[in-house]
């Protein structure tokens, strides 16, 4: 979780950033630097959890081979 945390961080200094830089403005920016790393931290949990679950099979089947 704490890799997941320390990303959630990087990205919304990211987003912030490249959204201020296109607007100018330091509240869309902030609300984009907020929303758009939340929803995509969330997304990042799953795939990780997916990307796992695969990899678990893959091992199996290899395993068995």
């Amino acid at each position: 979780m704490i890799k997941t945390m320390t990303f959630a961080i990087l990205h919304f200094g990211v987003a912030f950033t490249i959204t201020y830089l296109l607007t100018g403005s330091v509240v869309i920016g902030g609300a984009v630097a907020l929303i758009e790393p939340a929803v995509n931290t969330v997304v990042f949990y799953f795939h990780e959890k997916v990307w796992k679950g695969i990899e678990s099979k893959n091992t199996l089947v290899a395993a068995s081979a």
